[in-house]
């Protein structure tokens, strides 16, 4: 019973806003596991159930109510915030991480040989999903927290000091509701042109800044720009960080950016936005995601938590 449960999941997760489709598969998934529908050979039952044994009919209905509920929510979110289709829902996050290393250049030796932080665009998965990461902290628009609450889209956010030092609370919001407040340096400098004691302060400097604020030091640094040298990554060993995320794509108001030649989404892509408004943009925070969701959701993938699967 519980791989026909898993699959009918899965296909919950593919609901779009046309659709009774949710209500069939729920009415599938309560009606074949009353019956008794079996699972895998050798499957094990859940701790104080019986084998073989089918749960009570009232935990099934409580499950199919929760996933209607959920499923609602989410399309009276999207439909209030102007989206084309309801967002998917990203798997559970894998059991077993990926292994992630730098492909490129000396810093594959580096890595290999020092243990330096891997740098990466993607991450190795066959799991259809990208992750969304927001830089720098300049806008603290109260309607991009609401609207990432009730679509229930997950993201990384990498800070810079003399930009979210005004609003400490507004990022203080984001930690409470799960988001991931990570290392882009104290002052956003052009690392590489910087000795390595610069550096090291940049670095250091904002991990102390976040563990004041925000309770931990984070395990994720992105150089400002994408640049960096072997230096940075020194710099960024000592200071704590294990990780160097960069990306694949960017996404603006008004336009997407590709680094790869076929200008398409990949599985495991990490997607570049920006705390940014009317001042740097022609549009708000909600405008961009509004963009980005329209596409990930229109190509058939789901947004996930990028620290999920380091």
């Amino acid at each position: 019973m519980g791989s026909v449960v898993q699959n009918d999941k899965k296909a919950v997760r593919r609901m779009r806003i046309r659709g009774g489709i949710a209500v069939l598969a729920l009415t599938a998934i309560a009606s074949g596991c009353a019956q008794g529908g079996s699972g895998t050979a050798g499957s094990r039952p859940a701790a104080g159930q019986e084998a073989g044994q089918a749960p009570p009919e009232r935990a099934l209905h409580s499950y199919a109510d929760k996933l209607r509920a959920d499923h609602a929510a989410r399309t009276a979110a999207a439909e209030r915030w102007g989206l084309r289709e309801v967002p998917l829902a990203a798997p559970a996050p894998p059991a077993r991480k990926p292994h992630i290393t730098t492909r490129d250049g000396f810093e594959v030796r580096d890595h290999e040989d020092l243990g330096l932080p891997p740098v990466f665009t993607r991450v190795p998965t066959r799991d259809k999903v990208v992750f969304l990461t927001l830089d720098d902290g300049a806008e603290k628009d109260p309607a991009f927290l609401r609207m990432m609450a009730e679509l229930r889209i997950p993201y990384t956010a990498f800070l810079s000091d003399y930009l979210v030092k005004d609003d400490y609370a507004y990022f203080e919001r984001m930690k409470a509701a799960g988001v991931g407040l990570n290392n882009h340096t104290l002052h956003h400098r052009y690392l590489p042109s910087l000795s390595y004691q610069r550096q090291k302060q940049e670095i250091c400097g904002m991990q102390d800044v976040i563990e004041e604020h925000y309770g931990e030091r984070p395990a994720l640094f992105r150089p400002p720009f994408g640049n960096y040298n072997r230096a940075t990554l020194r710099a960024a060993k000592t200071c704590g960080v294990r990780y160097v995320p960069l990306w694949s794509e960017e996404v603006f108001v008004d336009r997407w950016e590709y680094r790869e030649w076929d200008h398409d989404l990949h599985p495991g892509d990490i997607v570049l936005s920006h705390f940014r408004g009317r001042d740097d943009w022609k549009g708000t925070m909600p405008d961009m995601i509004r963009r980005f969701l329209n596409k990930v959701t229109e190509k058939g993938y789901a947004v996930a938590r990028l620290e999920d699967y380091l």
